[in-house]
């Protein structure tokens, strides 16, 4: 599955308009199709799924783990 490796760091998910899941350490930026990083923080590619009817709807905050 796409999530079943989160890395411990990732503080928030969102999904591009192609249907490519990412994990961000910092809260990322919008832009015409999808989610970029702010410059601060890491990100990783998680894998790719249906694109989504809404993807700026996708940005979601990971619970907390630990």
């Amino acid at each position: 599955m796409i999530f079943d490796n989160l890395p411990e760091w990732a503080i928030w998910l969102a999904q591009d308009q192609d249907g490519t899941w990412w994990a961000y350490e910092a809260e990322p930026n919008k832009q015409d199709h999808g989610w970029y990083e702010n410059e601060v923080g890491r990100i990783m590619r998680l894998g790719q799924a249906a694109p989504p009817a809404d993807w700026e709807a996708t940005l979601t905050a990971c619970p907390r783990r630990g």
